[in-house]
């Protein structure tokens, strides 16, 4: 199930229940505290949502919440698990190319990498994530490398 997604990743980032980051990946280091920023904002828009659609992220089925906004630079994609963990990935608003169903298959692969990892009875929840497997698929992700 791997996707080309040759370059098109910005950033990814994985937050936790407390809305404190647990992982940042850039594809442009020199440009993480800007990332910083946009996830941070990206997340009232994630409580926005899921308040205005009546779900909780403990109850909602339907986990991608699609694109939070928009700039001129960035399109910003949102996921929240059903324990209260955010996904949030932020691509080129240049590349028009990508898809909705593109996005939600990055979302379910990260889901899948982050499910993997929490499972590993030495990790610490609510802990930054260090795990090399983890780092790995999400570097994949970015780079656009299988």
């Amino acid at each position: 199930m791997d996707v080309n997604t040759s370059k098109r990743e910005i950033c990814v980032a994985v937050i936790g229940k407390e809305n404190a980051p647990l992982y940042l990946l850039t594809a442009d280091p020199a440009a993480e505290l800007q990332f910083h920023y946009t996830v941070h904002t990206a997340l009232d828009v994630v409580e926005e949502k899921l308040a205005a659609t009546g779900k909780t992220a403990a109850d909602s089925r339907e986990l991608y919440l699609g694109a939070l906004y928009s700039t001129e630079e960035h399109r910003v994609f949102g996921y929240a698990t059903n324990t209260k963990i955010k996904f949030i990935i932020v691509v080129e608003a240049a590349n028009v190319s990508i898809r909705d169903n593109e996005i939600r298959t990055m979302f379910r692969r990260l889901h899948a990498a982050y499910t993997d990892m929490v499972c590993n009875p030495f990790y610490l929840p609510a802990r930054p994530i260090t795990a090399r497997a983890f780092d790995r698929t999400v570097r994949q992700m970015v780079t656009g490398a299988s």
